[in-house]
């Protein structure tokens, strides 16, 4: 890693539609600001705007609304509909009350509401919520496959999504889906300051570059969904962000 880390906000970025091409966006959107990008950058990209152009959004009146989620909604307190879309897209309710559903996603991570998100996108035609995408690190890798082809720059991509996380207030960036990167950074086995072997030191550099990220991002009407990350000289090693998901056997929570 170099001395600096660099984070260049792309601004002015349209509002995604289903279907959009989302590597020929952020192209041009680097154009329009005057921006370009170097081999060895992290594009970091929000969630948000991956699982529009997937067209995963969804409005509410389209959704039947099963016994289970009729049950669970009463007991929380929350919309049918919204419940319904949220046991679909979990394998386990983890916690519950009212107002709060934890669940473990299909993909495996656990979180408020299956990451499922009614903020930042239009309800002109009916209340409608956002689902995250089929296979993030898939869309990570289609999306850096052209993006790389488009600029000939080898870039490194991070799919962010905000989470809050146990014992702690305020949601930080999340990495959902990667490729070109480290994700996992296992430090046993290496001396410390003061020669101590390290036991147990594992650091996440996919997560922690997304937090960075998501401090210029921002979490509201910013629209800025899509920064470059720059200083980090990532190696991919063949590593995804579903390798950060912790297995269910190690959870001493669950």
């Amino acid at each position: 890693m170099n001395a600096a880390l660099l984070i260049h906000p792309i601004e002015n970025f349209p509002i995604v539609q289903a279907g959009d091409d989302l590597a020929s966006l952020i192209v041009n959107a680097l154009s329009d600001t005057n921006l370009s990008l170097e081999d060895g950058d992290v594009l970091v990209v929000s969630q948000k705007i991956v699982s529009l152009s997937e067209n995963r959004l969804v409005r509410l009146g389209d959704v039947d609304v099963s016994p289970a989620a009729e049950g669970l909604a009463a007991e929380t307190g929350k919309d049918p509909r919204l419940v319904e879309l949220i046991l679909r897209e979990s394998s386990a309710v983890i916690r519950k009350k009212p107002g709060v559903i934890i669940t473990r996603h299909r993909l495996g991570l656990i979180g408020a509401n299956a990451g499922i998100d009614q903020s930042n996108i239009d309800h002109s035609d009916g209340e409608c919520a956002l689902l995250l995408p089929e296979d993030p690190d898939r869309s990570a890798r289609i999306l850096g496959k052209a993006i790389m082809k488009a600029t000939g720059k080898k870039l490194g991509i991070v799919i962010s999504d905000s989470m809050n996380r146990p014992w702690r207030l305020g949601s930080v960036g999340t990495a959902i889906g990667s490729t070109g990167i480290t994700v996992l950074d296992d430090h046993c086995g290496q001396p410390d300051l003061f020669g101590r072997e390290l036991q147990t030191t594992m650091t996440n550099p996919a997560d922690a570059i997304a937090a960075a990220a998501v401090l210029v991002m921002g979490e509201c009407a910013e629209r800025i969904p899509a920064v470059i990350v720059r200083g980090l000289m990532p190696s991919g090693g063949g590593q995804t962000a579903r390798d950060c998901i912790r297995p269910v056997a190690d959870d001493m929570f669950l």
